[in-house]
């Protein structure tokens, strides 16, 4: 599936670590209900950490239609709450 950070490009990025990133995106949107910046921030950033590592980046030319698109990782709580739809950053594609 393909997987865009805002400001970074787009990835390439198995199906198989799908359960682990909704599980980010939950702390995520956990985070933002309880206004807790640190849990947050730190969420945003193994979430991201995660996607890097385990994808393959695309070529900067490169014009795939994005199944999701993540926040860059300085992104603020206001920033990803306006990001996030009923299913979060991460949709259920399964």
């Amino acid at each position: 599936m393909i997987v865009r950070i805002m400001g970074e490009g787009q990835l390439d990025l198995t199906d198989a670590d799908l359960e682990l990133l909704n599980d980010f995106d939950g702390k995520i949107e956990d985070a933002i209900e309880k206004n807790d910046e640190a849990t947050f921030r730190r969420a945003l950033h193994d979430l991201l950490d995660r996607v890097r590592k385990d994808s393959k980046p695309l070529p900067p030319d490169s014009l795939e239609p994005s199944q999701f698109i993540l926040p860059h990782a300085d992104a603020t709580m206001d920033e990803v709450r306006a990001m996030l739809g009923d299913e979060g950053l991460i949709p259920d594609v399964r």
